[in-house]
Parts: structure tokens; sequence; C-alpha cells
């Protein structure tokens, strides 16, 4: 009884409201457009996030914790000279790789010359600053003598071309360590690439080699001149390819990532422009009708021009607020699309019902208490599900940014299409009820008056006029319209015939088999460039990167940041003790191992202690190099003291393998935390990586939780509980169809797919919903007979949204950026999949699972049976008719 009284209570409200904004139409289409000039103007004026770890590394992550505690201890430029490596922070950097089109080999004379020289151009590269010309030497970082750090393949190069020189054979570089004439072992593995060896570990051939560039970052000069030398680099690596055709160079920067990722935003300009056009198109066709008078084209339009206002608001006030644009927010206005054209269309659906004798305002009234309550309720899941990926359990920023801005948007779209479009509606309806062109508003002439006019004259004054009709034919004035005809002539009777249901239930088994096909291989995506346009460095370099230098993964960081007696045997076997279950770990075996041997005095010389820990380290299968690094201390004794050290580690795990990294990383995490010796492991990739799934799906989880809580919630406020079980269904089936199609489509779990799984969640209700209600709110009759009337009811308005946001999206998969195609994939299955259940699965169902619609007779007892005696009557000719009635 108290849903049926809310329900009614609202719906009063609802109707009071339409007749309020009625009353005054010229106020409520005015405000809009001025608040939305407003803030929108401030948005002319946005700043772009350039940060593309502060938008897409996990907020809360160990790693960075871990990174500030390494920058204390250990200062950048010591670590730079000794591997290829971003071991602490990546800093400003250029990086290329040097190829060939032929897989020649990049040691020869030829391109070892060619290496060179290429070298000695890019150290000459020159930014010029007023009263000043920058090179490489005055920004590089600077080695302990003072000189700058360069990769030791350079040397490696420069030693192959002296001993070339002098018709040396002895020298013979080996791979992943070599020996250079100094006595130094220098690691190679990430320098040399597509290496062939004999004899062991001598090179024979390598297909690539890479050359890195470490610049100063220290202020905000440095900087600016560090971002200036890198443009220069690209461009001199471009021009130095021009003259050598043969060879293929990869540039890449520091500022490649952040470019490419903001890139997708520039290029994708002219597709949306097109997938404007096309919604526009499509919106004013789907609200036109070959009656002059009741087609509504301008509606159609003015629904697009309220989600633009809500959009372009939103965009002002995150501006205003200090937000920063990044190419994510590419999503929104699809996000919006979906959601406020199918509102707009709902209103017009439910203006189609109401009768043409009635004023503009009872009118309007009764469209507001027809739509406006399932409209409130879907926008509310909303603001629910992306409020709860705006707060501070997101653990990402772009997706909180971007459930940030697409919440205040639908907030404003909400309170748009109760006032802006509900007086559009006014104003039309007026123009409805003088019989005035939909398009031309002038006065449309009797029929008996165009009889005189050409044929084309009299087709676009076509007109049913109320007084050519009867009062039969008064409810069916809008069924001339294409898509209304379409599912009452037609499709509700097929979808609902009972040879049509067992194909319908067989392709649903189908539908769900491929889901859980692909819902068992999902796998989650951290690699960042899949959010970058295509045709760009970051891709090009990837694949070259993950071509040639994918043997090896990055180098890890070991850093132990304890003073601990490392000669002390006690100790050592307390060490070993505690971490005997940690087995597979062979390279921290060794290491205890090591310190259980190790029995010498305070005073152990450097290097002594380094090359025993060193040969500890190498016998690890799992490790193909081993560096080391130790802060000494000395005491007042002049004893040492070791305050911290740390060792670096190749894993021979391949980088291409981000399975294999997120395992390793998980088990160094668990022993740092249980282990007595206080260490940490750490590299910059571990900033994208570290708790990146639970990060990831954090959203998405609390969303659904949200959702499902809000559905349960308000199973007691709707007139029918079971109407929140039927769309909690929906739901559940359109999100695992999602998922599953969306793996076996290529589509991996990052931050692009994640958003779009939230919407998807809000977009099924948006659609589902109003048919569910139709269905379980009716009484009497056949479940077929509402089906068929749900169907015709909403069906109109779901076709029309569908159909302006397919060819919305069309153009989208056609924009040269990975973010882009998986914003057009994901988009594509959720309004698919959507449709399907709304248009197929759902209409068959329904018509043999509960609710039932007829009556139960109730059965009287034989007791209680009446029955009524012969009545005589007799007519005019005197002819005796005899009727006996029993009532059972």
């Amino acid at each position: 009884m108290l849903r049926q009284v809310l329900h009614r209570g609202l719906r009063t409200c609802f109707s009071r409201l339409g007749h309020f904004i009625a009353s005054h139409p010229v106020f409520f289409a005015s405000a809009p457009v001025l608040i939305s000039i407003l803030l929108g103007a401030s948005f002319s004026r946005y700043q772009v996030e350039e940060s593309v770890e502060h938008l897409l590394a996990p907020q809360h992550s160990l790693a960075k914790i871990e990174r500030n505690l390494v920058n204390s201890l250990f200062p950048v430029n010591r670590s730079k000279h000794r591997l290829y490596s971003d071991l602490q922070t990546p800093g400003r950097y250029g990086r290329v790789i040097v190829t060939s089109f032929q897989k020649a080999n990049m040691l020869d004379q030829h391109h070892t010359d060619l290496i060179l020289k290429l070298h000695a151009a890019v150290t000459r590269i020159q930014v010029p600053r007023p009263g000043f010309n920058y090179t490489f030497a005055h920004i590089c970082i600077l080695n302990n003598d003072k000189t700058c750090i360069v990769d030791d393949i350079v040397h490696v190069l420069e030693e192959l071309k002296n001993a070339r020189a002098t018709n040396r054979t002895n020298f013979a570089i080996t791979y992943p360590i070599t020996h250079l004439k100094d006595g130094r072992a220098v690691y190679n593995g990430h320098q040399l690439g597509g290496v062939t060896v004999h004899s062991k570990d001598r090179v024979k051939s390598a297909e690539a080699v890479q050359l890195t560039y470490y610049l100063q970052s220290i202020n905000s000069l440095n900087d600016m001149v560090a971002e200036r030398w890198e443009s220069s680099f690209c461009d001199t690596v471009r021009l130095f390819q021009k003259s050598n055709s043969k060879v293929k160079m990869y540039p890449y920067t520091s500022s490649s990532l952040r470019e490419d990722f903001q890139k997708t935003s520039r290029v994708s300009e002219r597709y949306l422009v097109t997938s404007l056009i096309l919604v526009v198109t499509m919106a004013i066709l789907c609200c036109s009708m070959q009656d002059c008078v009741r087609s509504k084209p301008w509606l159609g339009l003015l629904g697009l021009v309220t989600i633009t206002l809500a959009t372009l608001t939103a965009a002002g006030i995150i501006n205003l607020t200090g937000g920063k644009y990044n190419s994510t927010f590419l999503g929104v206005p699809f996000v919006m699309l979906g959601h406020g054209l199918y509102g707009t269309f709902e209103m017009l659906s439910s203006w189609r019902k109401t009768r043409e004798d009635q004023h503009v305002k009872e009118r309007t009234a009764a469209v507001y208490a027809d739509s406006m309550l399932s409209f409130s309720l879907t926008t509310a899941m909303y603001l629910v599900t992306f409020g709860i990926g705006a707060s501070p359990f997101t653990n990402i920023e772009a997706a909180r940014i971007f459930c940030c801005n697409s919440c205040i948007a639908i907030f404003f779209n909400y309170l748009y299409v109760l006032s802006f479009y509900g007086s559009s509606l006014v104003f039309t309806g007026y123009i409805e009820n003088n019989y005035q062109h939909s398009i031309f508003c002038r006065k449309v002439p009797k029929p008996e008056a165009l009889q005189e006019k050409p044929a084309w004259y009299r087709f676009l004054l076509t007109a049913r006029f109320s007084e050519d009709t009867t009062d039969g034919e008064e409810a069916n004035t809008y069924e001339s319209h294409l898509l209304v005809c379409f599912l009452k002539r037609y499709y509700c009777d097929w979808i609902t015939n009972t040879y049509v249901k067992p194909f319908v239930v067989l392709f649903y088994l189908i539908y769900i088999s491929f889901a859980l096909m692909g819902y068992l291989q999902v796998s989650e995506g951290s690699d960042l460039s899949n959010i970058v346009a295509t045709a760009t460095q970051t891709i090009e370099y990837t694949t070259a990167q993950q071509k040639y230098f994918s043997n090896y993964s990055p180098v890890i960081g070991f850093y132990i940041y304890e003073s601990i007696e490392y000669w002390n045997t006690s100790v050592q076997e307390d060490v070993l003790e505690y971490t005997k279950g940690f087995v597979r770990i062979s390279w921290f075996e060794s290491y205890l191992n090591y310190l259980r041997k190790l029995n010498v005095s305070t005073g152990l010389p450097k290097k002594n202690f380094t090359d025993m820990l060193r040969n500890s380290f190498l016998k690890a299968p799992q490790f193909s190099h081993f560096q080391e690094d130790i802060i000494f201390s000395k005491k007042y004794n002049d004893e040492v003291d070791v305050v911290a050290s740390r060792m670096f580690l190749v894993a021979k795990t391949m980088e291409t393998n981000r399975e294999e990294l997120y395992d390793l990383l998980e088990t160094l995490r668990r022993l740092s935390v249980t282990s007595k010796v206080k260490f940490i492991v750490f590299n910059p990739s571990f900033v994208y990586m570290d708790r990146y799934a639970s990060s990831l799906g954090a959203p998405l989880h609390n969303s659904c939780i949200s959702a499902l809580f809000l559905l349960f919630f308000s199973a007691f406020l709707v007139a029918d509980s079971l109407i929140n079980v039927w769309l909690t269904l929906t739901v559940v089936s359109v999100e695992f169809g999602v998922i599953g199609f969306m793996t076996l489509w290529k589509v991996e779990l990052d931050c692009i797919s994640v958003l779009c799984l939230i919407y998807g969640i809000n977009y099924t209700i948006d659609n589902c919903a109003p048919l569910l209600s139709t269905f379980v709110l009716g009484k009497d009759f056949t479940r077929t007979k509402w089906v068929k009337n749900a169907l015709e009811v909403h069906g109109v308005a779901i076709l029309q949204s569908y159909l302006c946001y397919i060819v919305g999206l069309i153009p989208l998969a056609a924009v040269p950026s990975n973010l882009t195609c998986t914003l057009f994939r994901c988009l594509f299955l959720i309004a698919f999949v959507t449709f399907f259940h709304c248009f197929a699965i759902l209409p068959v169902i329904l018509t043999f699972l509960p609710p039932s619609k007829k009556k139960r007779k109730e059965k009287k007892n034989p007791e209680n049976r009446e029955e009524i005696e012969c009545v005589e009557m007799v007519d005019i000719d005197s002819t005796r008719v005899v009727d006996q009635i029993t009532t059972v």
C-alpha cells in the first residue's frame, strides 16, 4: 500500500512541476542557456594534464613510498652509469633504437661507424637560450669524475672500431656481460637486441642497438631546457634517418608518452564532428513523420542541444575548480548521449499518448507524470554509480576525474531536461495546437484549400485535422510514425510468436556460452601504449622494444635500508631460520648462504665484500646480472659501518610476459614484509604495476555494489519489487556478456574499459527499466499482451536513442588511437547487448516466466451454489422463452 501511495505522490509532484514549467516556458528555456554560457566560457582557457603517472598510476601505491625512500638513500646519478635502466625515476632522457630493414648486423664496420656518427650528432645538439646555447654536455647527468654519463655500449662500439683500425682480433663482445679494456664488466642486455651468439656467450651479430641519454631536471629552467633538447633530439634522429635510408630509427623521450596520450584529442576532432553531424541527422529523422503538424524534428535537435549545454556546464565547473583536461574525457559526450537522448525520446513518446484536445499545460503535466519518475530513478542510479567512482575510494586518478565530470554533467542534464527540453516541448505543443508547420511554423491550410496547389506543396503540408477524425481515430493520430507502425503492426507479433521463441532461447544460450568463454580469458591491461594514438613514437618504439629487447625484464633494485651486522653469525642464523619457507627465491637463498659463510671483522674492505656478494648472486638461475652499491660510514674509532646497500638485479623473465613480472613483484613484496632484513625492491615500472589490478577493479566493484544496493533499497519504493528483481538479473546478464565479448574482441581490462563497464550498468537500467515496469505493473490479460504493450509504449524511444547512439559511435571506430578503439568496442558492445536484451531476450522470457497476469477465479463450495429457477418470458408473438441460469 505504501508503494502505491508513494508512486502516486511522486507522479502528482512531477505533474505539478510540468504544469508550472508549462506556465513559465520562456524562463526555463533561457536560464539553462545563460548558465551554460557563463560557466562554459571558462573552458576556453582549459589546462591539459601533463603527468601521465598522476592519471594512470595508482594514487596510494607502495611503490611511490619506496621511490621516495630510494631517492633519499641513493642519488639518481650514481646508478645511470651502472646499468641501462630507469632505476629510480625516469627523469628527462632521450632514447633511440637503431636497426635496419634487412636485419643486418649492427656491429659490422658500416653500422658501427653510423651509430657513432649518430652519437656525435646527438651530443652536438644545441638548445638556444638568451645569452647561451645549451648542449648535451651542459645538461647531462654527471658521473663521479664530473663527466657525462654515456651508455657503455658506446664505449664498446668505440673499442670495437679501434680494434678493427689496428687489426686486433682479440677483442670480443660477450652477451649479456662484456668486458672493456679497463677491466670493467658492463651489462649490455638492454643495449643489444636480436643477438646471435656462438661459443657460449660471444656475440656473432646484433640486429638492434639502443642508446640512452640522461638529462638533468633539477630546477624549472633546467627542466625547460631539457624538454626542448628532447624535441631537438627527435628532430635530429629523423633528419639522420633521412640521410641514411637503409637503417630504421625509433626515437623516444620522457615526453613522448604524454604527448602521444594527448594526441588522441587532436586526431579525434574531425571524427567527432562527423559523429555530431550524423547524430543530429538521425535525431531529426527519428522525430519526424509525414504529418507536418505532429512531426517534431526540432525536438530531436533540441534534445542534442540539451545534452551539449549540460556537458559544457560540467566542463566549465571542472575548469573553474582547477581540473585539467585529458583524453579520457572523450568518453563523457557518449555517456551523456546514451542517457540524455533516451530521456528526451521518452518524453516525446509520452507526448504522443496525450489527447490533442487538451490544453498544452495539461498535456505537459501528463508527460512529466508519465516519464519523469523513471527518468529520475535512472538518473539517481547514474549519480550513485559514478559518484562512487568519483570518491576517494577510487585509486586511479583518471577514473576518478572521469566519474566526477560525468556525475556533474548527468546532474545538469537532468535539470536541463526538466527545464530547457520541457519548455521546448511546450513551445512545439503550442505550434501543434495552432496547426502550424513543425519546421516553418506557418499555418497549415485545410485540405480543400490545398487541392489547387502543386503536388510537392501538398506533400510538405500534409496533416490530419481533428475535425477530420472520428473518436476512434483520435488515439491513432501518431501511428503513421514509421517506428510506431513497425513495432505495433509487425515486430511485436513476430517476437512473441510461438515458433520464434525457441530460436531466441537457443540464441541466448549461445550468447551465454561465448560470454563465458571470454570471461574465463579476461586479462588486465597495464600497458600504457593502449591509451595513446596509433601512429606515434610510443607505439613504434614499444613495438621495437618488445621485438628486440624483451629477453630480460627491467632492472630491479634490491635495497637494504638498515644498518645490519652482516658479519654477525647470530643475525645470519636468525634470518636463515626465518626465511626457510622461501625456497623459490634462489637468489635470496644465495644471499643468505653467503651471509652464513661470511665471518670477517668490521674492517672488511669494500672490494672483498662486494666481490663475494656478486659471486653469490650470480649463482642464482633467475638472474643474469648483478651490480652493487653500498653506503659506508665511519664511526669515531675508524670502524666501518654499512648504512645501506643495494643490488641491481636483471631477472630472466621476458618483459612481454607481464604475468611473470606480476608474480615476481608479489613474491618479492611478500618477502620484504615478512623478512627480518629490512629491504625493498623497486623499479619505476612498479609504480604502474603495483596494486594495479585491485586499483583498477575498485571503481567497478564499488559501482556494482552501490547499484545493487540502490536496486534493493528502491524495491521498497517502486510499485512492485519484482521490477528490481528482473532489472538486477538483466544487468548481470548484460555485464557478463559485455565482459566476455570484450575479451574475445581483444580488449583488456584497463582504465577505459572499466569506466565503460560502469556506464554499461546504467545504460542497461536506462533502457530496460521502463519496459520491465510496464510489464510487471500490468493487470489482467496475458503475459504476451503486456509484453506487446510494453514494447509499443517504450520500444520507440529505445529504438530512437539506439539508432542515434550507434551512428554517433561509428566514426569513433576510425580514429587512429588505441584509446578510442577501446572506447568504441566497449560502448558498441554495451549498446548492442542491451538492445538484444530489450527487443529479444526480455520479450520472450517474460512471456513464460512470472509474474502471472490472469486472475484466478474463486472457487465456491457446492453448498454455496445458487440456482435460479426458470423464468418464463413471453414476447408479443406469444413465443415462450425459458432461461435457466446457474452460478458457480
